[in-house]
């Protein structure tokens, strides 16, 4: 007989695990050379309605592809897409969508400082977690 957590929906001590999408957030100083550095990932659950991006800045490396680059800006351009992802007033136009349409507007195609790379999916019992170890092992 198969027991499932009350709460959880668990079948005996294995997590429910729901597919994910996420996308790195790239940062591209200069457009004629292609370089990039990892700044971030934005990861979005349907079945969790969870959104959220996560960011971290490595001024060193920015600067050493573009000792010129635009660090201020860049930051708010980062702290822009943590903000889109909270929805609300302060995500701008994109605020009253869903987390659906906020995360595909977030992973769309753009010719700006800072990127959306390639959309990946994966499975997870826990999107906050896995939005943490994605972040630690491909951006920090």
């Amino acid at each position: 007989m198969t027991t499932t957590h009350p709460t959880t929906g668990d079948v005996a001590g294995t997590a429910v695990r729901d597919v994910f999408e996420y996308a790195l957030l790239r940062v591209v100083p200069r457009m004629e050379r292609g370089e990039s550095i990892n700044a971030g990932v934005v990861l979005y659950c349907r079945a969790r309605s969870f959104l959220a991006a996560r960011v971290h800045l490595d001024e060193a490396r920015l600067r050493a592809l573009d000792p010129a680059a635009d660090v201020p800006g860049v930051l708010a351009a980062l702290a822009a897409a943590e903000c889109v992802c909270l929805g609300g007033r302060a995500a701008g136009p994109a605020g009253g969508d869903d987390a659906g349409r906020r995360f595909r507007w977030l992973v769309a195609p753009r010719s700006t400082v800072v990127q959306p790379g390639p959309v990946h999916t994966g499975l997870t019992a826990d999107p906050a977690a896995e939005l943490e170890r994605l972040l630690h092992v491909l951006v920090r």
